[in-house]
């Protein structure tokens, strides 16, 4: 795998996705878009990977959609991917999509300015760390545009819809204890124990929980969010034990409880993932 604007790196069960366009604060392009978007096919994948984090090069973590065209930066649409009607989708949203629908839990270590759409792209990830260098903005209305990124639906289920709107209604720049405050991110660390923390997190995942039970957990917490009664948590809740329960992953989950050592699951993402939502439909753009 070859990319000019991430780089990609796995090392013990952890990938490591690093926005790569230091000189620009990591500003976000097509390019970029379509690299994010590729890496985490790659991680659903390998089932060597039980984790992902996101994180920057340099010192920003990501300064929002490369204002380099100038004030005809945003005239044709956020991306160069089409609708059958012919409306340009959200480049922004294109990754957000995928990131949600990532069969392995993502980290955010967010080592610097997080902005438009480089704080709006950390929604979907399922923690969120920041350095105390970082700053957060949902600059969006401060621009003439409108949130994008699919944030109108994650921000207010993440923050509270009062956090939310303030945020986005002034698109103001605020520091990592605000976002720490209005549970944005889960907790701030100096700029060289922030990888550290985020890998300790990745490290405790992958090495003492099933991988598909931490897939088919992350799809049950995702979704649901979205349901309109508890009753679709429990059908789902019902399919997972009754599939999950007979197999080697619960055997050897209990066996290696009982037996106080390390369990050794041998059920594979890329192959055994059950089906939990027989009736899901995949929403479109239309």
């Amino acid at each position: 795998m070859e990319y000019s604007q991430i780089l990609y790196d796995v090392a013990d069960h952890v990938a490591t996705i690093t926005l790569n366009r230091p000189d620009r604060l990591n500003a976000f392009t097509g390019t970029m878009m379509n690299e994010i978007i590729e890496a985490f096919d790659h991680t659903d994948a390998d089932d060597d990977v039980r984790a992902v984090i996101v994180t920057g090069a340099g010192k920003g973590f990501c300064a929002g959609a490369d204002l380099g065209g100038g004030g005809e930066t945003f005239a044709k649409g956020g991306s160069d991917v089409q609708t059958d009607v012919g409306v340009p989708r959200d480049g922004g949203g294109l990754v957000s999509l995928r990131i949600y629908d990532s069969k392995k839990p993502v980290i955010g270590a967010i080592n610097g300015a997080s902005v438009g759409v480089g704080v709006t792209m950390t929604l979907p990830m399922d923690i969120r760390l920041a350095s105390e260098h970082a700053k957060f903005g949902f600059v969006f209305t401060r621009r003439g545009i409108v949130p994008e990124a699919c944030s109108s639906w994650f921000l207010p289920r993440l923050v509270g819809i009062s956090q939310a709107a303030e945020w986005c209604y002034s698109g103001r720049v605020f520091p990592a204890s605000e976002a720490h405050a209005g549970g944005l991110v889960r907790s701030v660390h100096a700029a060289d124990d922030l990888l550290p923390a985020a890998r300790a997190i990745a490290a405790d995942i992958a090495e003492n929980s099933a991988p598909v039970s931490v897939a088919l957990t992350r799809q049950m917490l995702w979704r649901m969010l979205g349901a309109s009664h508890p009753m679709d948590a429990h059908r789902a809740d019902s399919r997972g034990i009754a599939l999950r329960g007979p197999s080697a992953d619960a055997t050897e989950g209990i066996e290696s409880f009982l037996e106080k050592r390390p369990a050794e699951y041998s059920n594979s993402v890329s192959e055994e993932l059950p089906d939990l939502f027989p009736n899901w439909v995949e929403p479109h753009f239309e």
